[in-house]
């Protein structure tokens, strides 16, 4: 970790969310060009889980069971939306059991489910090029198979 001052820094609950077909749910907010995902500011009476359980009935209005998130890391990288500013994401994997639907609310201009094949179309916040992204790949490319990721028909 650096030692960012805390008043440049974020600390921030975020989700690495797949669906059966292996698929990456991307957002993007309200009057910004980076998709990231999704998450938000953990508030002082709360536990990152319990921020990112918050954030995704909020921003996308799913309810994730607790014992479907689980603790990855914590990964600092620039802030996309704030230039000189930090965040420090405390990351969970979700392995979604079906499918479900995402709809875009208060500051989440879009929402988006994504196959590997895609990522080229998108601008991404530099947490997600630096660890999102791989970490997904490799996910898919040595699990996926064995996880029943349908990849080819996503």
């Amino acid at each position: 970790m650096t030692n960012t001052p805390t008043e440049k820094l974020f600390i921030l609950a975020a989700g690495i969310m797949i669906d059966p077909k292996g698929r990456l749910l991307i957002v993007r907010k309200k009057n910004t060009e980076k998709y990231m995902l999704p998450g938000g500011k953990i508030e002082p009476q709360e536990t990152p889980i319990e921020a990112l359980i918050r954030e995704l009935k909020e921003e996308l209005d799913v309810e994730i069971p607790l014992a479907l998130a689980n603790f990855i890391t914590t990964y600092e990288a620039p802030a996309a939306n704030e230039p000189g500013y930090q965040i420090r994401s405390n990351l969970f994997f979700i392995l979604l059991p079906q499918e479900i639907k995402v709809t875009a609310a208060t500051e989440i201009a879009e929402a988006i489910w994504i196959t590997p094949q895609e990522i080229p179309n998108y601008n991404f916040a530099p947490l997600m090029t630096s660890f999102v992204i791989p970490t997904w790949l490799d996910l898919i490319t040595e699990a996926g198979a064995s996880l029943g990721f349908d990849l080819h028909n996503a």
